[in-house]
């Protein structure tokens, strides 16, 4: 027996207080002023975001091409660092460690719905990564993961669940193995 989807729940249901709607909105409007800023403008981008609640250390570096869908659910440590058209996609919290790499093109996916209800709600469990750890290119990180101290998820490696620290994630299934000392 198949569930029957409930679309009209689904749309009515409000998900977002009118001061995170409003929010929302004047982020949007303030894209331009963080996507069409030069590269080397680090503390810009930082100053813009911190303005919009994301909590931001020292030296960090985010691209200029980074889509980030709502700042104040970001905290990013010190020394760490978001490469071009990487997606922070923060409709729950994302936590960036210290020293922390999130390459070009990967996608940290904090937002999802319950499958299992047939209105659909929406699901915002936060993605921590650890210090020291590195997200390669076009990797895709699912809401709730941890990706733990100095663990390194492979290029366009997909990771549902859970990376041990000083391990390496590869492929979709994600295959874990511990990292050779």
């Amino acid at each position: 027996m198949t569930m029957q989807i409930n679309i009209t729940a689904n749309r009515r249901r409000r998900n977002w207080s009118g001061q995170a709607q409003a929010g929302r909105v004047l982020w949007g409007l303030c894209q331009p002023l963080f996507r069409f800023s030069p590269r080397p403008f680090w503390a810009w981008r930082v100053w813009l975001l911190r303005l919009f609640g994301a909590r931001i250390g020292r030296e960090v570096h985010i691209h200029p091409t980074v889509r980030i869908t709502i700042p104040w659910n970001l905290h990013i440590e010190d020394q760490a660092a978001v490469g071009d058209n990487a997606i922070l996609y923060a409709l729950g919290p994302i936590h960036i460690g210290p020293r922390a790499t999130v390459s070009q093109h990967a996608h940290l996916c904090a937002g999802s719905h319950d499958w299992r209800d047939p209105a659909r709600p929406l699901l915002r469990p936060a993605i921590v990564i650890g210090p020291d750890a590195w997200v390669c290119t076009d990797a895709f990180v699912g809401p709730g993961v941890v990706i733990r101290a100095g663990a390194i998820l492979g290029a366009r490696g997909v990771a549902l669940r859970d990376l041990p620290a000083r391990h390496i994630g590869q492929g979709n299934p994600m295959v874990t193995r511990p990292m050779d000392d």
